[in-house]
C-alpha cells in the first residue's frame, strides 16, 4: 500500500514549508528513518526522514516550492506498485509563469533599434550622448519623425544615474523572512518586561575548568553548557517560569526543555536540549555540540527544534557586555547573558577584581509578574555562585 509523503508541521503556527532538496531521486529505494528531503521553516533548515520503507515515486513538488502543511508531495510504494494520481500542483507554476510573462512584456522593456537602421538624432543630441556615455540605440526619439533630441538623451542619462543610486535589495530566505515576522509579532503582542542582574562568575569559571580537565575528548563543557544545566535545575523550583501562554490561560509545561539560541547563516535558530535539568553535564555538552554542528550545516531534524520551554541566548563569546532578547512564544521567558569580564567590585568591603557577568531576563507579564521573575533570577545567581551544589 502506498504511503504518502507530506509537508510536515514542525510547530503549531506553521502554515507551509519550503522544499530545499530531495535526498533521494524518484525510483530509488528508501528505508524508514533515512533522510528523504530537506525543508526550510521559520525556525531552521531540517531533514525529514522517510516514514516507511519503499520506492520514492509520484513526486509532485519541485525544489524551491513553498508547500502548505499536510499536502502530499510524493509517495513511497512497493516494487511494481504505482502511486495514486498526482494532486493538482499547477498553481505555483502558473504564478511563476505569469510573473515571467509580465517580466518579458513589451510594456516592461523597450526593444533596441534594429540592426542596420540608423537612428535620427540631432547634432546637439549626438554630442550630448557621447559626453554622457548614452547608447543612442536605446533611446526612443520624441522629436519630429522620431528624431532623438537632447532632452531625450538627458532623460535617459538621468534615469541611468537614478538607477545607479538605487540601494541594492537583498532577498530574504524563508528562514529570515519568517524570523522577522515572528520577532515582530512577539515584540508587538507579548507584554515584555526586563530584569537585569550582575553575578560573580568566579565559582562557575572554576567549575568549568575543573570539569573540562576531567572530560573525555569532545565532551568538555562550556560556560553555556553549565548555564543550561543550572537554568534547568532552578526552573524545577520555579515552574511558572517554565510555563507557556496558551491564548487565555497559562500552561505549566511538564518537562524542562532549554532552547539554546544558535547563530546560522540567515538568522538564529533555537536548538532544544530536552530534559536539561536531568541531563548529565557531559552528555548535555556533547548534545549541544552536535546540535550546533547540525544547525551550521543546515541539517537540524524536527525533534531538534521542537518542544522548547525556556530559551538561553549567550553572546558572551562576542564580547557583548549585556543585551535584551525577544521572547519566543509560547514560551514566557528568555535569558540573555553577556561576556564574563574582570570588573572592579566591592569584595569584603574593599575594591576587588572579580569575573562578572550581566544577565537580562525577558518575561511575559501575562504569565509571570516581577516578583516571580526576580525570585527566579536571584536563585539562578545563587546557583552560579555555588555551582557544585546544583550541577
Amino acid at each position: 500500500m502506498a504511503i504518502s509523503v507530506v509537508m510536515p508541521a514542525l510547530e503549531m503556527a506553521q502554515e507551509n514549508g519550503k522544499l530545499l532538496a530531495w535526498r533521494k531521486r524518484e525510483g530509488e529505494s528508501v528505508s524508514k528513518g533515512e533522510p528523504l528531503l530537506e525543508i526550510e521553516t521559520d525556525k531552521a533548515v531540517v531533514e525529514i526522514e522517510a516514514p516507511a520503507d519503499g520506492i520514492l515515486a509520484g513526486i509532485t513538488a519541485e525544489v524551491g516550492a513553498v508547500i502548505p502543511v499536510g499536502e502530499t508531495i510524493a509517495w513511497l510504494v512497493a516494487p511494481g506498485e504505482k502511486p495514486p494520481g498526482k494532486a493538482a500542483t499547477a498553481a505555483p507554476a502558473a504564478r511563476a509563469t505569469t510573473a515571467q510573462a509580465a517580466a518579458a512584456s513589451p510594456a516592461q522593456a523597450r526593444p533596441p533599434v534594429a540592426a542596420g537602421v540608423a537612428a535620427q538624432i540631432s547634432p546637439k543630441a549626438r554630442r550630448l550622448a557621447k559626453e554622457l556615455g548614452v547608447d543612442i540605440g536605446q533611446i526612443e526619439g520624441t522629436g519630429p519623425g522620431g528624431t532623438i533630441t537632447s532632452e531625450d538623451v538627458q532623460a535617459v542619462a538621468s534615469a541611468k544615474g537614478a538607477a545607479a543610486l538605487t540601494p541594492a535589495h537583498e532577498p530574504l530566505s524563508q528562514l529570515a523572512r519568517l524570523m522577522a515576522e515572528r520577532t515582530t509579532e512577539s515584540w508587538t503582542s507579548v507584554p515584555h518586561f526586563f530584569l537585569l542582574k550582575s553575578v560573580d562568575c568566579g565559582a562557575l569559571v572554576e567549575a568549568q575548568k575543573k570539569l573540562s580537565a576531567g572530560s573525555a575528548a569532545g565532551s568538555a563543557p562550556t560556560i553555556t553548557d553549565l548555564l543550561v544545566k543550572l537554568i534547568g535545575r532552578v526552573l524545577e523550583k520555579h515552574p511558572r517560569m517554565n510555563a507557556s501562554w496558551a491564548r487565555d490561560r497559562i500552561r505549566v509545561n511538564p518537562e524542562i526543555n532549554i532552547s539554546v539560541a544558535m547563530a546560522v547563516k540567515d538568522g538564529v535558530v533555537g536548538a532544544v536540549i530536552p530534559n536539561a535539568n536531568k541531563q548529565p553535564i557531559a552528555a548535555l555538552s556533547v548534545l549541544r555540540r552536535e546540535l550546533m554542528e547540525r544547525a551550521r550545516a543546515g541539517r537540524l531534524r524536527p525533534a531538534d527544534i521542537s518542544g522548547g520551554t525556556f530559551t538561553l541566548s549567550n553572546l558572551g563569546m562576542y564580547k557583548v557586555d549585556s543585551f535584551t532578547a525577544i521572547i519566543t512564544p509560547p514560551q514566557c521567558a528568555i535569558l540573555a547573558v553577556g561576556t564574563v569580564a574582570d570588573t572592579v567590585v566591592p569584595v569584603d568591603g574593599k575594591p576587588g577584581i572579580r569575573p562578572m557577568m550581566t544577565m537580562t531576563l525577558s518575561s511575559d507579564h501575562r504569565v509571570v509578574d516581577g516578583a516571580r521573575a526576580a525570585e527566579f533570577l536571584g536563585e539562578l545567581a545563587r546557583a552560579i555562585g555555588e555551582p557544585e551544589k546544583w550541577l
